[in-house]
């Protein structure tokens, strides 16, 4: 039997909030929305949910390194956009022998990679 991964979710204890930084200043492609929760990346194998942490063990997961990484075409735009609407920039773009990267903050602290590759 196979197993495949339909989504990865990240806790906030904001929607409205969350809603701004992903999809007005990442500019995520957003797939649907409800009360509690919105999804991304329309049509893809893969989706990523953010949802309200409404009990404790979710409450745990809000505000951390993510382990999420998104890749990201003219990283260098992004960055300077992301800048200018105020964005937390836990670590700022940097080059490395993998290509350009740095990692971001939702208003919440979850941690979020960019790269370019």
């Amino acid at each position: 039997m196979p197993i495949t991964m339909k989504n990865i979710v990240i806790f906030v204890t904001d929607l409205a909030r969350a809603k701004v930084f992903y999809c007005d200043q990442l500019g995520l492609p957003l797939a649907g929305e409800s009360e509690m929760m919105m999804e991304f990346f329309p049509g893809e194998k893969t989706t990523m949910g953010v949802a309200l942490a409404l009990q404790d063990e979710a409450r745990k997961l809000v505000g951390r390194h993510t382990g999420i990484t998104l890749k990201v075409e003219k990283i260098e735009q992004v960055c300077e956009s992301l800048k200018g609407c105020g964005v937390h920039f836990v670590e700022p773009l940097e080059s490395s022998p993998w290509g350009k990267m740095a990692v971001v903050a939702d208003p919440d602290g979850n941690q979020l990679a960019l790269v370019n590759r």
